[in-house]
């Protein structure tokens, strides 16, 4: 599963102290975490404490099931998004955040790519003519 190697992936990102790996994979895990999550009907919102559940774990709320392809549909748009910032940073002349999140998009990208769920291989954002 894409998730379960990205968190292995954190893992060692972690333990060797990589902080831009750690950074976009981090990013990533959260955004699939939060596309499992479902909306509380509004009935369940608001309610009395009187009216509220009781009990362990009564008020989890079950996951939605993500496919392969969601997960990885997820991390080409984490990707897509830092493309674009890429863009406007450079537009704004900062430089060294576009390096930072150029180097984020790459990590995800590289981690699509051997996972045989990239689109593109290479990156896409201008490059620094500098």
């Amino acid at each position: 599963m894409i998730s379960g190697q990205l968190r292995e992936a954190l893992r060692a990102a972690l333990k060797s102290r990589d902080k831009v790996a750690a950074s976009a994979l981090r990013s990533a895990l959260a955004a699939i975490e939060n596309a499992g999550a479902i909306d509380v009907p509004a009935a369940r919102r608001g309610q009395a404490i009187e009216e509220s559940p009781l009990g362990p774990g009564a008020a989890e709320a079950e996951r939605r099931a993500l496919t392969e392809a969601d997960v990885a549909r997820i991390v080409r748009a984490e990707i897509a998004d830092r493309d674009l910032a890429v863009v406007a940073y450079q537009q704004a002349g900062h430089v060294e955040r576009a390096a930072r999140l150029r180097a984020e998009a790459d990590v995800l990208r590289g981690h699509c790519y051997r996972l045989g769920h990239s689109r593109r291989q290479s990156s896409q954002t201008p490059r620094d003519p500098s």
